[in-house]
């Protein structure tokens, strides 16, 4: 349950969370969900396997996404619709530059109204406005356990 998540400490403008399991992270992911406006953007940093995916089960969870959520790592973006707003989930790790992020048509999911939810985001920063909801996921000491720190939204 959501409540048995602690804060960790704050940070500039930021909090950080720690989280003890895969579940934990979706519920903080679902909570986040939640408070998303049409348009909002999540940028994801963090190392293969910190659980960007997993936090963005619990966004799709947030919103009443039904769908499975599934890393689009050979697809580049999953979408994701029956929600309270739309989900659009990208995996930049095989982006070279921002450009790449053009070609496939960032701009038209920006003005679709939903949420991009965007993984590797370090790979496309240049193109991401200052406004976006930074979340970076660290692995703690614990195989389970998650430091993650999320900045540009109250919580």
């Amino acid at each position: 349950m959501w409540k048995d998540l602690k804060i960790f400490c704050e940070r500039g403008s930021g909090v950080e969370f720690v989280t003890n399991s895969e579940r934990e992270t979706e519920e903080l992911g679902a909570r986040l969900a939640r408070r998303l406006e049409p348009g909002a953007v999540v940028a994801f940093t963090g190392d293969l396997g910190a659980g960007k995916t997993a936090f963005t089960r619990g966004l799709a969870r947030g919103l009443g996404v039904p769908d499975r959520v599934t890393s689009p790592t050979f697809t580049i973006v999953n979408e994701y619709e029956g929600g309270r707003l739309p989900l659009f989930h990208f995996d930049m790790y095989r982006l070279v530059s921002s450009e790449e992020l053009f070609d496939i048509g960032w701009e038209d999911y920006l003005v679709r109204g939903g949420v991009c939810a965007v993984e590797w985001s370090e790979n496309v920063s240049d193109a991401l406005e200052e406004d976006v909801i930074s979340v970076e996921i660290c692995r703690g000491e614990a195989e389970s356990r998650r430091i993650i720190h999320i900045e540009g939204v109250a919580l």
